[in-house]
């Protein structure tokens, strides 16, 4: 465990996850800070997280996570590190290492990371990207806060916009794909509940073979494929509308707003 303690600056959905992911991995209650404005959502964090301290504004630190809207991560940031930070990871979106590692001011160790909301179930993907002055602790604390909650991989800044695009958005992506599957069961006749509880399943089946299965996504996808069978079509229908294609640009129009956003 990374010493020091963590402080999470936002406990909203993203912030609390992460608290959630890191105590069960074995940080401390009392080595746990979760900094709350709304005072609802305080009393919540404070039944949740018990041993731990849950305030209203920054107190003493040395790893800040800052969890709050991109607007806001700059100002928590500066917060962060007059309260004695010397390590600050940020999650707010489109937020660049350079602003954050301006407001943090030299000698801090700043990290940007992109989790996804999968997260909130302990099953996230998130990439993060040092800063200049980071080394072996500032990654380790990165892979620690991230890695609690899923998969947590290192790539560098200008790729970052790219990890938005694809699993930043990517789960809409997927819901979207749902709702449509829903809406053609219901079109073929399966009552709507039915439809939905096939489809949700689909989701869990098949998510959990391409994850634990060692064959590629194209080996799998060849093993339900029989030729001139039902999925061929339905694989030929897919084609045919330009499915692959329209992917490739929901991800490379969502990294580019992601680029726009950072700017």
């Amino acid at each position: 465990m990374v010493n020091g303690g963590i402080s999470i600056i936002g406990g909203g959905n993203m912030g609390s996850a992460l608290a959630r992911g890191l105590v069960a991995g074995g940080l401390a209650a009392m080595d746990l800070t979760i900094v709350e404005v709304d005072e609802g959502k305080r009393a919540v964090l404070t039944q949740e997280f018990p041993g731990s301290t849950i305030v209203a504004e920054v107190v003493a630190c040395t790893n800040a996570v800052v969890a709050v809207k991109p607007a806001d991560a700059v100002a928590a940031t500066r917060a962060a590190v007059a309260a004695g930070a010397t390590t600050v990871l940020s999650i707010a979106a489109g937020v660049t290492l350079a602003k954050l590692t301006f407001a943090a001011g030299p000698g801090v160790a700043v990290i940007r990371a992109m989790p996804n909301t999968p997260a909130l179930v302990g099953k996230g993907a998130s990439g993060f990207s040092l800063g200049d002055g980071c080394g072996a602790t500032a990654e380790a604390l990165a892979i620690e806060v991230l890695g609690s909650v899923g998969l947590a991989v290192r790539v560098d800044e200008a790729l970052l916009d790219a990890v938005t695009g694809l699993t930043g958005s990517g789960p809409a992506y997927l819901f979207y794909v749902a709702e449509a599957l829903i809406a053609a069961g219901v079109a073929e006749g399966l009552p709507a509940e039915t439809a939905e509880a096939l489809v949700r399943q689909l989701f869990l089946g098949a998510g959990m073979l391409l994850a634990e299965s060692s064959d590629s996504p194209t080996r799998l996808r060849e093993n339900v494929t029989s030729p001139n069978g039902t999925t061929a079509a339905g694989l030929a229908a897919l084609a045919a509308a330009g499915g692959h294609g329209a992917f490739v640009a929901a991800v490379r129009a969502a990294t580019a707003r992601s680029v726009e956003l950072g700017a």
